[in-house]
């Protein structure tokens, strides 16, 4: 009886392990599919002060900044933000207490940020921007405020 037990111990055992490798490797696969396009840094993301920091990765594209979480499989951005409604607020170092969840050394930005437009029916008005906060490494902050500057002619950055 002892015997069958550690068996089945051993094979659930097997399992979980095999399970973890293949939840390793599919981030791994996201994480270098996300970045082959180029224009990816690392970011983390927090709505309100109220809320936690969730870590994942910024994607500069054209017109759009796309943030997609760091612990999803899918390929999709979470969020999604209008490159010409966005406009940076504040920026400081991160606090001691914020340091532990997302690295020592970032830069916090206030950002006010409005919405892609992707989804909104044409009869919808359009929603009030909102005050997100990014966090980054100073290195890309310099790349995120050089893109924001870079925004085609008529676009106010509100860079401070």
């Amino acid at each position: 009886m002892t015997g069958v037990l550690a068996l089945i111990a051993g094979w659930a055992l097997l399992l979980v392990l095999a399970a973890a490798l293949i939840a390793a490797v599919g981030l791994a696969s996201r994480r270098i599919l996300l970045g082959r396009a180029g224009g990816t840094v690392e970011c983390g993301l927090r709505a309100t002060q109220a809320t936690a920091w969730r870590l994942g990765l910024a994607a500069y594209q054209l017109n759009q900044l796309q943030w997609y979480s760091a612990f999803g499989l899918r390929l999709r951005p979470n969020e999604v933000f209008d490159r010409r409604s966005m406009s940076v607020l504040a920026r400081r170092p991160a606090a001691q207490t914020e340091a532990a969840s997302i690295g020592a050394g970032t830069v916090v930005v206030e950002c006010q940020a409005g919405w892609d437009g992707n989804g909104l029916a044409a009869a919808e008005p359009e929603p009030e921007p909102r005050t997100v906060e990014l966090a980054m490494s100073e290195e890309a902050l310099t790349g995120f405020l050089s893109w924001l500057e870079s925004a085609p002619p008529g676009h106010l950055s509100g860079l401070s």
